[in-house]
């Protein structure tokens, strides 16, 4: 079964945040992207199950 992946926006959107706070802040954070292809045709994508397990950590105690 191959894995799922969300472009940059989609990521932007499932997360409630913007696409340059995806590009600037998500591979420091520890949400790692995946890129396909090469120069300016490159894409930039995520695992969407990385994605929602990246997200789980990010709850906080007791919620």
């Amino acid at each position: 079964m191959a894995a799922q992946f969300m472009d940059v926006k989609q990521t932007a959107k499932y997360l409630n945040m913007s696409v340059p706070w995806v590009y600037r802040e998500a591979s420091r954070l520890g949400l790692m992207p995946y890129k396909f292809g090469r120069g300016r045709n490159a894409k930039i994508q995520f695992k969407v199950s990385e994605v929602q397990a990246w997200l789980r950590q990010q709850q906080l105690p007791g919620q």
